[in-house]
């Protein structure tokens, strides 16, 4: 509390007593005056409540929205409000000594000795509009955070009104003895405007002088203080008063005004305070989108600052390295297997590697390459098309589709002959794969991909058999979690990027991939052949046809991990798992333009295994247990196509030799059911006698041996059959003379019918 100071109302009488002869202007300025100064005594008693320090500090709200990481480190600093540029908070504490007394000797040299109104420069501006001599405005610091804190206190473009002034005067009178002195000159530091659309000590100090309020000295002090009195003044002017400040702040040592001024007119071109900082602008730009207007300042992700920044480091240090390959772009992300949670989300390689900077990578679109094959081959062991050492033809291969004949080739254009699956996954053979979705179906895969967090813009009949090279379209963030899937035995979850405030990690509030709310862990995979699958992509030993033994990929501690890369080398990709996380990286050029002579292992494989190292610094990854159901034994191949090996299998699915088929070169993995399509609906026509009706099966590739079955009962041999249909939902698949299933297909019979004695032997 703070005494009101001694007033004599006699002391306007006598001043206008002096003044009784002249002007009746000047008459009517003096009772105005001396009207005010009589209200406001008689009103500096009243108890009218005034807003709460806390009140007022709580409702400050920053131009920026504060993005952080889980530890509440800050990540990425966004602007979201375009009509002010407010900083933080800064308390008085932090704010430098010399700015404090700059703001004083500048706004209110009696500061600490006034009760909000300071009678006595209100006298003497009375005197001098009297007799219109310039005298200093009356205007305490006090009564000017009244106005910032009343919007009908706000000064006008003509100035206040009596009436403004009079309010004024009391809600600063209220204020005083309300609040301490240290919280007047604080709150009036964070909500005075200073220059353009800055407001605030904080925004005022990083967009001119690049630094923090309590770093301020002496000469910065002074500019920021004349800009007070002077927000919009030209620069010689802000120089000008700058000057007067800083004399009166060192009364002894000569001011230099000219260094004072050049000094003023540099800081006033700058704008150090960027719009969007930190190491997360993609993922900050995101949450800042999807941020509600609830009044938070800040809100925190799940990433882990240290590994951002390490992810950026090296995703930039590699790509200088690979400069003179035509690469100037790159993303990486890094999941918890467990949780989902996203550690580390590197949408580019920054502004001074790449001219498309804003493109955010963990979201853009690009063919994939062979890192699809992964979830192909799970979903052949998942249906038994294969086992791991099932026995496919790497040789040249002409598909007939629709459109005429798919010839895939290989990375190297060679072929290998007859391959088991492992090697062929792990060496990254491209016709195996091909051969694989040829028993698996394009719109079969591509319904596995959805339902394991893969995402396709169409279906699986659009792109057609080069689906298994990577055709279709994904982002490295579905990529990533559909590795993630294979890490979780099958089990499919969607990434999260925020903090709740149990800490837990929250759904983002704007659309997402995270919006689709699946069943939580959703099986996607059989767990066992997840298990088969990682356990192949770690296994040095059967990549080494392509990628040698002393391969990037091989890490001291155990992963599972895939290279792709896309046609014309636009696209290069490394994804890959270890027990606690999922690290997914891209590189090349977001124009899509290709890259030069930039291979699986030296584009995007680097940067996968320094982030694994990372991880794994100070924790262990130990290979997964073998989920039940699954057996493992002792292998050997005929005509020793390869080493005798331990094995893993599916249980029902074992088997100890594999050996080429008497008529190899026509291997079955080319034949497949070419009509109905898959989920067609067959309508039983009521005018047609039901026995009279047929459905015609038609299948490619070796014709002879085939056979058809339907509910898993034969019912036909060779490449075309006709089938006497009756209602219900039916799978039909198309087997070898082995038995072993090629292609299979479901399709509903809709209609009244007549099931034959043959048909119904045959059920």
């Amino acid at each position: 509390m703070h005494a009101e100071p001694a007033f004599n109302p006699s002391s306007c009488r006598d001043r206008a007593k002096a003044v009784r002869d002249a002007r009746p202007i000047k008459r009517r300025r003096l009772a105005v005056v001396c009207g005010l100064v009589f209200a406001v005594a008689l009103h500096a008693g009243s108890a009218s409540a005034a807003p709460t320090f806390e009140a007022v500090r709580a409702a400050f709200k920053p131009s920026d929205l504060r993005v952080l990481d889980r530890d509440g480190e800050l990540l990425q600093r966004v602007r979201t409000d375009r009509s002010e540029r407010r900083g933080q908070w800064i308390a008085l504490a932090d704010v430098s000594p010399a700015l404090r007394t700059a703001m004083v000797l500048s706004e209110d040299r009696r500061f600490y000795e006034h009760s909000g109104v300071d009678w006595q420069a209100v006298s003497a501006a009375a005197w001098g509009n009297l007799w219109n001599t310039k005298t200093r405005g009356a205007s305490t610091i006090t009564m000017q955070l009244a106005g910032l804190l009343d919007e009908e206190l706000r000064r006008g473009n003509g100035g206040r009104s009596w009436r403004q002034k009079f309010a004024q005067t009391t809600a600063a009178s209220q204020l005083e003895r309300a609040w301490r002195k240290d919280q007047i000159l604080e709150a009036y530091l964070n909500r005075v405007a200073y220059r353009g659309e800055l407001v605030g000590i904080d925004a005022l100090s990083r967009t001119l002088f690049a630094k923090a309020p309590q770093g301020l000295d002496a000469r910065e002090a002074a500019v920021a203080a004349a800009l007070v009195r002077a927000p919009n003044a030209t620069a010689t002017a802000v120089g000008q008063r700058a000057c007067e400040v800083m004399r009166a702040m060192q009364p002894q040592p000569v001011v230099d005004c000219a260094s004072v001024g050049i000094f003023a007119a540099a800081v006033l071109q700058r704008r150090a305070f960027d719009p969007s900082a930190g190491i997360a602008p993609h993922l900050g730009g995101r949450v800042a989108a999807a941020a509600p207007d609830d009044g938070r300042t800040a809100i925190a992700t799940t990433l882990r600052a240290p590994l951002q920044r390490f992810a950026i480091a090296t995703l930039q240090r590699h790509l200088r390295e690979l400069r003179g390959r035509h690469i100037e772009d790159g993303a990486v992300v890094v999941l918890d297997n467990a949780s989902g949670e996203v550690l580390a989300w590197v949408g580019s390689s920054g502004v001074q590697l790449s001219q498309a900077s804003q493109v955010d990578g963990v979201l853009a679109r690009r063919q994939p390459g062979s890192t699809l094959k992964p979830l192909l081959y799970a979903q052949a062991l998942d249906e038994r098309r294969l086992t791991a050492a099932s026995l496919l033809d790497d040789s040249s291969a002409q598909i007939n589709t629709a459109s005429g004949l798919y010839v895939p080739q290989n990375y190297d254009r060679q072929f290998k002959g007859p391959v088991s699956a492992r090697t062929a996954l792990a060496a990254s053979l491209n016709v195996p794969a091909v051969r694989t979705l040829v028993m698996v179906s394009p719109a079969s895969f591509a319904r596995r991909l959805e339902a394991a967090g893969v995402r396709l813009a169409q279906n699986g009949d659009y792109y057609g058999y080069s689906l298994a090279l990577g055709s279709a379209e994904v982002s490295l963030l579905d990529l990533a979690n559909g590795y993630r899937t294979l890490a979780n035995g099958g089990r499919m979850g969607q990434p999260r990027w925020l903090m709740n405030s149990s800490r837990e990690p929250a759904r983002p509030t704007a659309r997402s991939p995270a919006d689709e709310k699946p069943e939580k862990d959703a099986r996607a995979i059989d767990e066992r052949a997840c298990f088969i699958v990682g356990d192949i992509l770690s296994d040095a030993n059967a990549r080494a046809r392509t990628f040698g033994l002393d391969s990037v990929l091989a890490t001291r501690f155990w992963t599972a991990v895939k290279t792709g890369t896309s046609k014309d080398m636009r696209d290069n990709w490394a994804v890959g798992w270890s027990e606690r996380y999922t690290v997914g990286v891209w590189v090349g050029n977001a124009s899509g333009a290709p890259m030069w002579d930039v291979s699986g292992t030296s584009g995007a494989a680097p940067v996968w295994a320094e982030l694994m190292g990372f991880l794994h610094r100070q924790e262990p990854s130990r290979p997964p247990m073998p989920p039940v159901g699954l057996v493992q034994m002792p292998v050997r191949f005929g005509d020793e196509l390869e080493a005798a090996r331990s094995e893993w299998f599916i249980a029902g699915t074992e088997q100890t030799l594999f050996a080429l088929p008497s008529a190899y070169g026509s291997l079955p993995s080319s034949s497949r059911i070419r009509a109905p399509a898959d989920g067609s609906i067959i309508a039983l026509d009521p005018d047609i006698p039901p026995n009279r009706q047929r459905v015609r099966f038609e299948a490619e590739g070796a014709a002879a041996s085939l056979q058809w079955r339907i509910d898993g009962k034969t019912f036909g041999r060779g490449g075309q059959v006709d089938w006497l249909p009756w209602p219900g939902r039916h799978r039909i698949e198309l087997a070898d003379a082995r038995g072993d299933v090629l292609d299979s297909l479901r399709l509903e019979v809709r209609g009244a019918g007549v099931v034959s004695k043959a048909s119904a032997r045959g059920r």
